[in-house]
């Protein structure tokens, strides 16, 4: 019988994976700080490499097989996984950013999504402001959930909900193709973590759990496709969308996001939730 590894972490692997989510959280800091009209994305990558350099850690999105940059860069209808590349930021542009690092053998990851600063149309920048704050605020409703929940599909239940409650005349689309997943050795690890309602109520929620959740919202229609370069997944219906992300560990004390700083307090205060340090 092929033995199967537990999905669940032990307290001193939880304390371990706190670093590497640190080290994700600053290279993500970096980049964001470099977000202007002009700058190219593959500027953006090289702040991010070398943020995770210098800490001692190794993007972990180059140990992907055939991908070889440190971030993902999807620019408006681009969802999730565009390449960094020569493509120059325009002011209100809808740029997500989602990076990795990996420390010491575990993993972190998270996403967040930005406008560009500048002169921009204003109704073009208040459909793709208004996805990318609802798309957050769905992130952190999936995490609130996660810290009450039994079973991991509550997290999923409650980010639908939000999306749908939040959502203008018209609705917007969660894509179904792509899910969040668990994460520790691996980036991506078992279970997987749907942003929308599912029939399986899925694993149990208990201490040694760390799942990356990560809703990805469109404005239109959830349809996609992928683009000549076999990465990049972009909508159909070129409508804007917007991808936000925390790796977020459950443990003995609570929940603890480890890829913000404090642990996720700021976010979570809307929704009556207090993170709890890794002890």
């Amino acid at each position: 019988m092929r033995f199967r590894p537990s999905i669940y972490k032990t307290p001193a692997q939880l304390r371990a994976m706190i670093e590497p989510g640190l080290i994700t959280a600053a290279a993500l800091d970096a980049v964001r700080a470099l977000v202007k009209p002009g700058v190219t994305t593959l500027e953006l990558d090289a702040a991010a490499s070398a943020v995770i350099t210098a800490r001692g850690a190794r993007s972990n999105f180059q140990m992907v097989r055939g991908y070889r940059h440190t971030i993902c860069a999807s620019v408006n209808e681009q969802v999730v996984h565009g390449i960094p590349g020569p493509r120059r930021l325009e002011a209100g542009d809808l740029l997500s950013i989602d990076a990795g690092a990996q420390f010491d053998g575990w993993n972190g990851d998270s996403a967040f999504s930005v406008i560009v600063p500048g002169e921009a149309p204003e109704d073009v920048v208040a459909v793709r402001r208004r996805l990318s704050e609802v798309t957050e605020g769905s992130l952190w409703a999936g995490i609130a959930a996660l810290s009450k929940a039994s079973r991991l599909g509550e997290v999923g239940s409650a980010i639908e909900e939000y999306v749908q409650e939040h959502a203008p005349e018209g609705g917007y689309g969660i894509l179904q193709d792509y899910v969040g997943h668990g994460i520790g050795r691996k980036m991506h690890e078992p279970p997987s973590l749907f942003n929308y309602a599912v029939p399986d109520p899925g694993p149990d929620v208990r201490p040694g759990l760390v799942v990356a959740i990560e809703p990805m919202v469109v404005a239109g229609d959830q349809a996609t496709f992928t683009e000549d370069d076999d990465w990049t997944v972009s909508t159909l219906d070129g409508s804007p969308g917007s991808h936000w992300e925390h790796s977020v560990a459950v443990h003995d004390g609570g929940i603890w996001v480890l890829t913000a700083p404090d642990g996720g307090a700021e976010k979570l205060a809307p929704f009556g939730v207090v993170p709890t340090r890794i002890g």
